[in-house]
């Protein structure tokens, strides 16, 4: 991973994202990152018509933003910085970016954990996951940059040598020299772990050769709290998890595990494609 889209809409919660991956990219060489921000969407009338808007002026003061967010970044990190302001919805225009500008991954902040905060400000990260198409960095808005010498991989231990995204994972691995240490969840888990459980922990062992990792397997009956306790612990900068080994694509009230790390994380967290 070397080119990260950056989307903003210039609140604090996507400033904060964008100082974190700002001090991540420092640390790979040749990094880039994309400032990006989507202007243009439709408003409409009282009687449901569209409203004329000034979309040459939206454009205008989006590039001015991107500017200063470029500027403040450039006095925390010698990362490469462009800056893409385009005309349209955020999801169809990243989407857009994604398969146009060789992007390897997006870096997105998120906010609230109530309900209705979901909705109005978690939804587009969340369903830019769901979409299946990079992976995504998700940033909590308290979240300060930590080194990532310990990355925590959430596994559920099942069929591990065809569903682990092992290049992706090494990727990360190499870049940032992490020890990785896999975990699993489970309130079934006692002193000795079953055979099964065995047999997927050789098949990681195998497919990690060469890598320094660690295992646990935490006894306890909510995922979230187990993960969240275990990378605080171990004080670890980065959750990655497999949305869609965790039932992603369930409805927005219908938590998965990957939502409700997203809502109540200080960690933040990368959802690599399935």
């Amino acid at each position: 991973m070397k080119k990260f889209l950056v989307p903003t809409d210039f609140s604090e919660t996507a400033r904060n994202a964008a100082i974190w991956a700002a001090r991540m990219a420092e640390s790979i060489p040749g990094a880039e990152l994309v400032l990006f921000h989507a202007y243009g969407k439709m408003e409409v009338g009282e009687d449901g018509s569209p409203l004329a808007t000034d979309v040459e002026a939206e454009k205008t003061l989006a590039l001015t933003a991107l500017l200063s967010l470029e500027n403040e970044l450039g006095r925390i990190s010698s990362t490469h910085v462009t800056r893409m302001a385009e005309e349209g919805s955020l999801l169809q225009v990243v989407e857009k970016a994604i398969g146009q500008h060789g992007i390897d991954a997006v870096v997105m902040g998120i906010t609230g954990a109530s309900r209705l905060d979901q909705v109005l400000m978690g939804s587009n990260v969340l369903r830019l996951v769901d979409m299946n198409i990079t992976p995504v960095f998700i940033v909590p808005p308290d979240a300060e940059y930590r080194k990532l010498d310990e990355i925590v991989f959430a596994s559920d231990f099942k069929n591990v040598r065809e569903s682990t995204p092992t290049k992706s994972l090494q990727a990360l691995l190499d870049h940032f020299k992490s020890k990785l240490d896999i975990v699993n969840v489970d309130q079934e888990h006692y002193v000795e772990i079953t055979e099964a459980f065995k047999k997927e922990k050789e098949a990681f062992q195998n497919l990690f050769k060469g890598y320094n990792i660690d295992f646990a397997f935490v006894r306890l009956y909510d995922f979230i709290d187990g993960i969240n306790f275990f990378a605080e612990d171990r004080k670890a900068g980065l959750i990655v998890t497999l949305p869609k080994r965790h039932d992603f694509l369930s409805g927005l009230f219908k938590t998965s595990h990957t939502k409700k790390l997203a809502y109540h994380s200080h960690i933040p967290i990368l959802a690599l494609k399935s």
